[in-house]
């Protein structure tokens, strides 16, 4: 677009884990078990960590793509290259998987699995069990 405000698609996902780490922050005000209040504390800064993630990727993702004029060409090299990029840093990541402490892969997983449209969550956090599931020994060169 030519600079003018508009609400990206991409945008709605950041917004809803605002949202939810909101409701979570007054249940956290609310709360007089010291122990409740730790576990809703997590939760809310799980989901402000989500939002900042997807605000991130949403940002770098229009960087990279959405050039204006002259310079398409130059952005979708750029997209290329990131995309390039991104490839070999999953690889790593499945290379290492194994050695990760298991806090990490959680991390990792949750992070993967709500990159993305809202609605293919659950189907692309699937499609990324089944991927781990299938080459989790390849790390150690065993077979499947």
């Amino acid at each position: 677009m030519d600079g003018c405000a508009y609400e990206r698609p991409d945008m709605f996902k950041s917004k809803q884990y605002r949202a939810e780490a909101a409701k979570y922050g007054e249940r956290v005000k609310g709360s007089t078990d010291l122990d409740e209040g730790r576990k809703l504390q997590e939760l809310q800064d799980r989901l402000v960590s989500l939002a900042d993630n997807e605000q991130r990727l949403a940002d770098d993702y229009h960087d990279a793509v959405h050039v204006i004029g002259p310079d398409q060409s130059r952005g979708a090299a750029l997209a290329s290259e990131e995309e390039r990029v991104l490839r070999c840093l999953g690889a790593a990541v499945i290379l290492q998987w194994n050695a990760l402490p298991t806090t990490l892969q959680r991390e990792i997983f949750d992070t993967a699995g709500s990159v993305g449209k809202l609605l293919e969550t659950a189907e692309l956090r699937g499609q990324i069990a089944r991927f781990l599931h299938k080459h989790k020994n390849d790390a150690n060169g065993n077979e499947h």
